[in-house]
């Protein structure tokens, strides 16, 4: 039996009521050219940098807030609510397994040595080993996302039965109130990542139990979606954005910090959305493996296998194919600069 959510099974629902019309463009009308996405406070997106150095052309980006989580950004884009949305790829096999109308068109975040997530405990914490998180809390910033995919992978690869994963307990907590928790002793362990890894870091008196890249090398951790029925009914305009949001990925993965900080910092004192850019000084690489943000099989089957195992969705039920396609990344044929 397939584990699904009542809320999720509301998004499938509402996506399948909307696919009709969540195209948006009308009959004689031609494509759809303005954007609606969710944005991130105090953070720049790869569309709206690729909108800052010139590369979207006539599509136009239209910010309607922001958000935190993943699953729901996808979820925006699946009902309609939305043009496009980012999360995390096992979110991604999640909702489409639930026969939401989504494909993945390009990766856009993901670790490597300089930017990854780390899951850290009290330097004097007697948690050493995976076996010693039996029984311990965690703390992670949501469920069935990257964290709980990693941390379940991490305890599988150490050797614990999932009736002793069972036993390890995963507690919601917003990012920001991690450090604290870990501190105080409200959580035997956390994930923190970024800007809040690294002030955390400096503040001292934590240590990492192990890390994603640690476990899983450089891997791109999530893609950007669109509906099915918005590639079919707009494809060049999804061919411009694409190909606009590689070549920014690209860009920042061939530049200097010094400049992608100073870019970013610029974005945001723009566009006027009384917001601090203290936290991009803390940017060091965009985490993503592939040239531009071009994804592989082996980025969607890592956590097919960990849904599989978790009796989220049935063998077989969900292949790569279904999942993505890179034929609007222009990287995929070697070219795109």
């Amino acid at each position: 039996m397939i584990k699904i959510s009542h809320a999720l099974l509301a998004v499938v629902l509402s996506a399948a009521l909307a696919a009709c019309g969540a195209a948006r463009a009308e009959p004689g009308q031609g494509e759809v050219k303005v954007l609606r996405y969710q944005g991130s406070a105090g953070n720049v997106t790869f569309p709206e940098l690729a909108e800052e150095l010139g590369y979207l052309g006539d599509v136009k980006l239209k910010w309607i807030g922001n958000t935190t989580s993943g699953p729901q950004d996808i979820q925006a884009a699946a009902t309609g609510q939305t043009d496009f949305g980012g999360a995390f790829d096992g979110a991604v096999v999640r909702l489409k397994a639930a026969r939401a109308p989504i494909k993945a068109v390009i990766g856009y975040y993901g670790s490597d040595k300089d930017t990854f997530n780390g899951y850290y405990v009290k330097d004097d914490s007697p948690i050493r080993t995976a076996r010693d998180l039996i029984g311990r809390k965690i703390g992670v910033n949501t469920l069935g996302a990257h964290h709980e995919a990693v941390i379940k992978e991490y305890l599988r690869r150490q050797g614990l039965t999932p009736e002793e994963i069972e036993q390890v307990q995963l507690v919601v907590i917003p990012p920001v109130n991690t450090e604290q928790a870990i501190r105080q002793g409200r959580l035997d362990a956390g994930t923190l990542g970024g800007v809040l890894r690294d002030k955390a870091l400096e503040r001292g008196g934590l240590r990492p139990l192990f890390t994603d890249v640690e476990l899983l090398g450089p891997f791109t951790a999530g893609s950007v979606v669109l509906r099915e029925d918005f590639i079919a009914a707009n494809p060049g305009t999804v061919r411009t954005f694409v190909s606009a949001y590689a070549r920014a990925i690209e860009w920042a993965q061939t530049r200097s910090r010094d400049e992608v900080i100073a870019t970013f910092r610029r974005i945001i004192a723009k566009r006027g959305r009384n917001e601090s850019d203290d936290n991009v000084r803390f940017w060091k690489s965009t985490g993503i493996a592939a040239k531009g943000g071009v994804i592989s099989d082996q980025e969607f089957r890592t956590w097919i296998g960990w849904l599989e195992r978790e009796g989220d969705i049935e063998p077989g039920q969900v292949e790569p194919d279904d999942l993505y396609t890179n034929q609007f990344n222009p990287f995929a044929a070697g070219s795109g600069s």
